[in-house]
């Protein structure tokens, strides 16, 4: 029998360059942009941020904290108004379980934890602690007919001897409670390819952050101004051709591009994304 990652490779082969031929009898893959992108604008002026974001061509969106200052119904109807469609949602993890009511309201299929606080990272039972959080928070957003999902950065990929807190959350998490939302970037920020995530994880990604990384910097564990070496999906060394077709044999459900931070206006990297990825999806 072959192993997963020769059924993945062999079949990231048979689709054949970038056009995903073997993949023309399925529908095209939305695209989302999470609006913390454009955290400033939408803070300021939610509405011409949809506006925008939907005339580019995207039909989803994920949430951020800032956001949730309005009620849920408000947010909800705006969101729909422009055309958009809202699957998920970060929530901050210190107030993570108030906010299960304002996600059911939003309609959310996930609700995302985006990063642990800063005093967990440095040692392994800081993981060990968030993996029991999300299990029991895992747990109650299930009851509400959601799903639990972690969004890593690069951090959780600092090794503690023969392992990882990453590692951690994966293997002492119930993969029925918590689902990852894997950014691609701090993945590759972190040293490892995405694809080697989905070999060793499958369907239990569920949700992908797009971003490219520029080359020639070094590799880094810490979440820091020296780990921003961010760009626009297509102006980096990342195989997107590779990344979706990964996704569509792993049956990824969401994917969204995102940029902490960047050279050029934030809704005009937004665009250049758009526009390389939709040839791939």
């Amino acid at each position: 029998m072959k192993s997963r990652r020769e059924f993945l490779m062999s079949t990231i082969v048979a689709a054949g360059g970038a056009s995903l031929a073997a993949f023309a009898g399925e529908p095209r893959k939305p695209l989302g942009a999470q609006l913390y992108t454009v955290r400033e604008q939408a803070v300021r002026d939610l509405p011409s941020v949809l506006s925008a974001i939907h005339k580019i061509g995207y039909t989803q969106v994920e949430t951020f904290s800032s956001l949730y200052t309005r009620p849920a119904p408000e947010l909800k109807q705006m969101i729909g108004d422009h055309g958009l469609a809202l699957p998920s949602g970060h929530f901050d993890y210190d107030d993570f379980e108030s906010k299960i009511d304002y996600a059911a309201a939003l309609g959310l299929d996930y609700m995302i934890c985006p990063i642990l606080p800063r005093e967990m990272w440095n040692s392994l039972d800081g993981f060990k602690r968030a993996a029991a959080q999300f299990n029991a928070w895992g747990a109650k957003v299930k009851g509400r007919g959601m799903r639990f999902a972690f969004h890593n950065h690069n951090y959780e990929f600092r090794r503690f001897g023969a392992t990882t807190g990453f590692d951690v959350l994966m293997s002492q998490t119930d993969p029925d409670l918590m689902a990852l939302e894997m950014d691609c970037y701090w993945v590759a920020e972190a040293g490892l390819d995405p694809l080697q995530l989905f070999e060793s994880l499958g369907t239990r990604i569920q949700l992908l952050h797009l971003k490219d990384r520029l080359a020639g910097f070094p590799y880094s564990q810490e979440l820091n101004q020296q780990a921003a070496h961010f760009a626009p999906v297509g102006m980096g060394t990342l195989d997107w051709g590779a990344i979706i077709r990964a996704a569509r044999v792993n049956r990824v459900r969401y994917m969204y591009v995102e940029q902490d931070s960047g050279d050029l206006p934030p809704l005009e990297e937004l665009k250049i994304s758009y526009k390389f990825l939709q040839p791939l999806l």
